[in-house]
């Protein structure tokens, strides 16, 4: 009787979490965190991307804004949400490498947050007046040599 009882019982409990299901996701909206500034680089491709993954998804992708501390508040914020996929983050070099050199943070960067994609990558120029007379980063060492090099009236003797 009571192996009855125990096989009856197992049923039961496997039919009430066989019928439970899980949830599909995303089942409501996602809220992507940006950790600048309105306007910015990395705002603007939050938000390309916002636009991008609610066609995919079928729910809500909602970018919002989170400055402060070079990102690290933002990030913070990611660090804190439950690990369920309906916040995340987007960054780059500054919020999620340099902050972690200048900031004592209350999360461990590589610890506490995983790499998803690699977004894009931005490569940073040096940009003069179409008068500057260097055409490319040599010319530009030499012009700067012969213009900020002590003069012999400068040296000392």
């Amino acid at each position: 009787m009571r192996k009855l009882l125990l096989a009856l019982a197992f049923a039961a409990g496997s039919t009430a979490v066989g019928s439970a299901g899980a949830e599909v996701y995303p089942s409501r909206p996602i809220k992507l965190i940006v950790p600048f500034s309105a306007g910015g680089v990395t705002d603007i491709t939050a938000r390309i991307v916002d636009e991008r993954m609610r066609a995919s998804l079928g729910q809500p992708v909602i970018a919002e804004n989170v400055a402060g501390a070079g990102g690290t508040i933002g990030v913070a914020r990611v660090v804190r949400a439950a690990p369920d996929g309906y916040t995340i983050g987007i960054g780059q070099w500054t919020s999620h490498v340099g902050s972690g050199a200048i900031y004592p943070l209350q999360f461990d960067l590589l610890k506490d947050l995983e790499p998803v994609t690699m977004l894009s990558i931005a490569p940073l120029w040096i940009i003069g007046k179409k008068t500057l007379p260097a055409n490319d980063m040599k010319e530009l060492q030499e012009w700067n040599c012969v213009r900020f090099a002590p003069s012999a009236s400068t040296r000392r003797r």
